[in-house]
């Protein structure tokens, strides 16, 4: 019992500590008022509408989200969180959201932001050109480009830094749950579906640092380093007379046709074929070359530039104020829901198992259902198509 008690405590010292900054199910019709559409950044005529519902397949029909409804739209709106997190108190960053695509997406974004701001962040202006700390989720355009996005924003460099290596996503027509983790220690982790999918340190994973070491500038390949490995053999010569064999020869057994007339048809010529004794163009043999030394590899040094930040994390040093969707869809359906923004891993997937994992199953049969009719559907009319054509015969 005093081994298992410290551990006990631990976690429930972990538990209580947690706090929630954002929580959004969009079970109300109170969520317009919480979320501000971002009408000034494109004309009305650009800007899609939001739709407010469970969808085509769901668990649960009282359980809603919010969902793009028309195509070739860009899709803006935000939300103030509950609290400004700083991260500059060195706590850990949880985003989490879940993203339903019942069109098939073919091309569009579903990622969510993470925006500083304050009390000067203009919520109807947000758009594509306005500041972020974190970028994240999926981004699907064609059967290439289909990627979880994980970018964070790093002041010294003034730059948005896009992990190095893409981070699958999910593309069929059910909800999946995504779950970015930053912490302090300078590494992060992406969840989806509450599976690891990726984590790592920030230093490894994005450009956040210069290199350890570059190229020695004092140094420079010797003007006499053989990097050839092979050359021409010396002893190869080329025939003599090789150029003079034509490539094409009058065809030996063709012979002029009885009817040909030299005053109306000209004097007559044999066709040409391929001459059996043409090779082609002459190529030199090559050997080996004694003198390769093999490719130049150019001696590295310390970068004198490269110095280690203990804060690369601190990408919300000034306080993150608002969460919010910036989005172009070609082909709109996209549902999104069960928001939170938290500093804990274990309050959101405490979270996520109240809401997405309580209604995944349901939503699955549900869906599953619609599939198994569409398929009967389309039997029954191939069916009814056969038989129309036997008695039109």
């Amino acid at each position: 019992m005093k081994l298992l008690f410290p551990l006990f405590a631990a976690a429930i010292t972990a538990q209580v500590s947690a706090e929630v900054y954002f929580k959004e199910q969009f079970n109300d019709d109170g969520w317009k008022k919480r979320w501000t559409v971002a009408s000034d950044w494109k004309s009305k005529d650009e800007l899609g509408e939001w739709e407010h519902t469970a969808g085509e397949w769901h668990g649960d029909a009282e359980d809603k989200g919010i969902k793009t409804s028309q195509d070739a739209r860009f899709y803006g709106l935000s939300a103030p969180l509950t609290k400004a997190f700083n991260s500059s108190d060195k706590k850990d960053l949880v985003i989490q959201y879940s993203v339903k695509h019942e069109q098939k997406i073919d091309c569009g974004g579903a990622y969510i932001k993470l925006l500083p701001g304050g009390e000067k962040f203009e919520a109807k202006k947000f758009g594509g050109d306005t500041p972020y700390a974190v970028m994240f989720g999926p981004d699907i355009c064609g059967t290439s480009n289909k990627r979880t996005h994980v970018i964070f924003h790093y002041d010294k460099k003034d730059e948005n830094l896009l992990i190095k290596k893409d981070v699958g996503c999910e593309n069929d027509k059910l909800s999946h749950l995504y779950t970015l983790v930053l912490r302090p220690d300078n590494t992060f982790e992406v969840f989806v579906d509450n599976k690891s999918v990726r984590s790592g340190k920030l230093d490894d994973e994005f450009d956040f640092l210069p290199a350890k070491e570059i190229k020695d500038p004092d140094q420079k390949k010797p003007e006499d380093w053989v990097e050839d490995k092979m050359i021409p053999d010396p002893e190869d010569v080329k025939p003599e007379g090789y150029d003079d064999i034509p490539a094409e020869i009058p065809d030996p057994d063709a012979t002029k046709p009885d009817d040909w007339d030299d005053e109306d048809d000209g004097e007559w010529e044999p066709p040409m074929v391929d001459n059996p004794d043409y090779k082609g163009p002459w190529k030199q043999k090559k050997i080996s070359n004694p003198d390769y030394k093999g490719p130049w590899v150019h001696p590295m040094i310390a970068n004198p530039e490269y110095e280690y930040d203990e804060n690369m994390y601190n990408v919300c040093k000034d306080g993150c104020t608002h969460v919010g969707f910036e989005l172009w869809q070609v082909k709109s359906g996209t549902i999104f829901d069960d928001i939170i923004v938290t500093d804990s891993l274990e309050e959101a997937q405490k979270f996520a198992e109240e809401t997405f994992f309580k209604k995944k199953d349901g939503e699955k049969e549900m869906y599953d259902d619609a599939q198994k009719k569409e398929r009967e559907s389309a039997a029954a009319a191939m069916d009814d198509d056969e038989d129309d054509l036997v008695e039109s015969e």
